[in-house]
């Protein structure tokens, strides 16, 4: 009987280890945390061997195969060890993909993987799809193949994950954006980073469609590099230069393969990054089939994603956002862009390789003064200090809060985009995001 281990047991690892007992492997489970209850009862109710707190090296280098999951970075030992043994390393995508002939709509990009991925899947389930949503959101891809199959499956895609990938197809890909993020993943080598997004279009044939915002810097000039088989279906704020989705005079426009227009200002999703979203989960549906008048009123009707430009509440005349999902500096220039009032603006957590001048001088613009939030704040002293901009420094929620109360006033905004992951302080985003509405309710 061929053998598993798997490398971690969050809804990633084990979703793959259900789908691997399921097929007949001989699967082990192992995490250096502890394993959430949850997914303790899932492993024990299939019988599936685990550990927590350690990695025991002989049962794991007896795999004949390791799925890793996207958390666990290659120089950690154990990852190490495997490497050196010559033991193939994938993905819980990569795996599930093995045993799935559904379409597979995939999403990848620096910033908007969540909302794009998130509207896509409301647009087929609207459209009366057998759709599931997988990858970084939703419920594991593996899990879902093993016990809950879908015809569609939309997947938001990390790095991490492509990274792991192999023989996966997307029959659908989208790239929304490549800008520096998780260089600390990637030897700060941005190159690194860039190869990794762009394997999304592997594999893919003349069959399938490549989605991608056409005016990316970085997209454009790697598409030279590549022979893409696939479709291309580039969209862009502006008509032409070949893009088939764009606005033009306030109408949101795709001409293929459909014809397809709608107000502008009836989109539910408002700001320029979002404008880009919905055209590529515009085009993506109308590639797929669905229909006009639905994908009208999808986009329409979207009401958002949680920790994404997210309106809290109005305290005191001021409006509280929580954008805690902006974990890099170019979707906190975006969220800053999008606000039209003075901004309190709330920075900070694991730096991940971050160059602030890319906000500078929207924070010079725009910010009545700036919140620190992290156990170590000394690198955005550094940097934003010399602005003469109010400051304060703060390591709680609840000291954040209370300064961001002091220091707004009556008109304008808070905004928390920190711009760096939230392990320091933090379980992860989610956690940041919510015990800021929590607070912010509190008032």
């Amino acid at each position: 009987m061929k053998k598993i281990a798997v490398l971690g047991a969050g809804e990633s690892g084990a979703g793959a280890a259900v789908l691997a007992k399921q097929k007949g492997f001989d699967v082990f489970v192992s995490d250096m945390s502890a394993i959430k209850d949850k997914y303790k009862k899932m492993l024990d109710e299939r019988q599936i061997a685990w550990e927590d707190g350690q990695h025991t090296a002989e049962r794991i280098l007896d795999a004949d195969e390791v799925i890793k999951s996207p958390g666990i970075p290659d120089t950690a030992p154990m990852v190490q060890q495997v490497i050196a043994a010559g033991i193939p390393i994938i993905s819980e995508i990569e795996f599930a993909g093995r045993y799935t002939r559904s379409k597979m709509i995939c999403i990848t990009g620096s910033n908007g993987k969540t909302t794009t991925t998130s509207l896509i899947y409301h647009i087929f389930r609207e459209a009366g799809y057998d759709v599931g949503l997988a990858g970084n959101i939703g419920r594991s891809l593996a899990l879902q193949v093993a016990e809950d199959p879908h015809a569609y499956y939309v997947i938001e895609l990390s790095s991490f994950q492509l990274d792991n990938m192999y023989d996966f197809r997307a029959n659908i890909a989208v790239l929304l954006n490549i800008t520096p993020d998780h260089l600390d993943r990637y030897g700060y080598e941005m190159q690194n980073y860039v190869d990794s997004k762009m394997r999304i279009l592997q594999n893919q044939t003349q069959q399938d469609a490549f989605i991608y915002w056409n005016d990316d810097p970085i997209i454009r000039r790697e598409l030279d590099k590549y022979d893409i088989k696939a479709v291309q279906c580039p969209f862009s704020l502006l008509k032409g230069n070949g893009s088939i989705g764009y606005i033009e005079e306030g109408q949101y426009t795709i001409e293929y393969p459909t014809p397809f227009n709608m107000e502008q200002e009836s989109l539910a999703l408002t700001g320029k990054h979002n404008i880009y979203n919905s055209l590529a989960a515009g085009i993506a549906a109308n590639i797929s089939g669905i229909k006009n008048d639905v994908i009208r009123k999808s986009l329409s009707d979207f009401p958002g994603v949680e920790h994404r430009l997210e309106k809290v509440c109005k305290v005191g005349g001021v409006e509280y956002i929580n954008d805690s999902k902006a974990t890099n500096v170019d979707a906190c220039w975006y969220a800053l862009e999008s606000v039209n009032t003075p901004v309190v603006l709330i920075l900070g957590g694991l730096d991940k390789g971050n160059d602030y001048n890319e906000i500078k001088d929207l924070v010079i613009k725009k910010c009545r003064g700036l919140v620190f939030l992290g156990v170590d704040n000394a690198k955005l002293h550094e940097f934003f200090d010399p602005l003469g901009i109010p400051i304060a420094d703060t390591h709680s929620m609840r000291d954040c809060v209370d300064a961001c109360y002091e220091m707004a006033q009556s008109g304008d905004t808070v905004l928390l985009s920190p711009c760096c992951a939230s392990f320091d302080l933090f379980s992860g985003m989610a956690e940041r995001g919510r015990l800021f509405k929590e607070m912010v309710r509190n008032l």
